[in-house]
């Protein structure tokens, strides 16, 4: 699907994600094995499609994923913290022997996929073998954060996932959580104050309205056990 120019989502102040453009939007699980470790995405519900909408950022509407004005009436203070350097200019890398890894803490999400069988640190920075490199591509790609960026050793390029333009609710069904919102596909962020930031093919936007690093998701879903109803992670 080719990008059309009217995509993107609009931050307001101490408010919502507004979405323009007709944005698809749908539910997708974290599926884990026995031992709680991710091994897979599994796509859920998807909602009609919409010219505009506004999905929640304070955590609290009572219509999520979309915004139902519960903000105002809590004060809830949407104020954006994150930095504006280019990913590249403030990621870690790690220069290993059959692949190079990029990795910007600050973006955790906690979804987990970098320790499938191995963990991308590890993998990236020990192994040569075409199987290793295989799955720390695959372990960086499905981190839904862009925290990881597993890059070509010879071009020193990206690999990056073929997303089409769109919008998941990441659902965490093993930990009863729910998680934030995942942004693929290069679709433009505009901060309150009318900037764009970086566009990049994948990352996660708050909506549990407590992240320490907003507009984006930082894990902190996690230490407030942020559940937004649906039967997937209902307790």
């Amino acid at each position: 699907m080719e990008m059309n120019p009217e995509m993107k989502i609009v931050i307001i102040r101490h408010g919502p994600y507004e979405v323009r453009g007709g944005i698809p939007l749908e539910r997708e699980l974290i599926v884990c094995d026995r031992s709680g470790i991710p091994v897979e995405w599994q796509k859920g519900k998807r909602y009609p499609v919409r010219d505009k909408y506004r999905l929640c950022r304070c955590g609290r509407s009572s219509a999520k994923p979309y915004c139902d004005g519960t903000h105002t009436e809590t004060g809830f203070d949407g104020t954006e913290t994150a930095s504006r350097e280019p990913y590249f200019e403030a990621a870690d890398l790690i220069d290993g022997p059959g692949i190079d890894l990029a990795d910007l803490p600050s973006l955790c999400v906690e979804a987990k996929f970098c320790h499938r069988a191995q963990d991308v640190w590890r993998l990236a920075a020990t192994s040569s073998d075409p199987e290793s490199i295989e799955l720390a591509i695959r372990n960086a790609s499905d981190c839904p954060s862009g925290r990881l960026v597993a890059m070509n050793k010879a071009t020193r390029k990206p690999i990056e996932p073929g997303f089409e333009p769109s919008i998941s609710v990441i659902e965490m069904p093993a930990a009863r959580l729910s998680g934030p919102l995942w942004v693929k596909g290069g679709v433009p962020i505009e901060a309150a104050g009318g900037w764009t930031y970086e566009i990049r093919n994948r990352v996660t936007l708050c909506r549990c309205g407590a992240s320490r690093n907003k507009p984006f998701c930082d894990g902190t879903h996690y230490d407030t056990g942020f559940n937004d109803g649906d039967e997937t992670v209902r307790r």
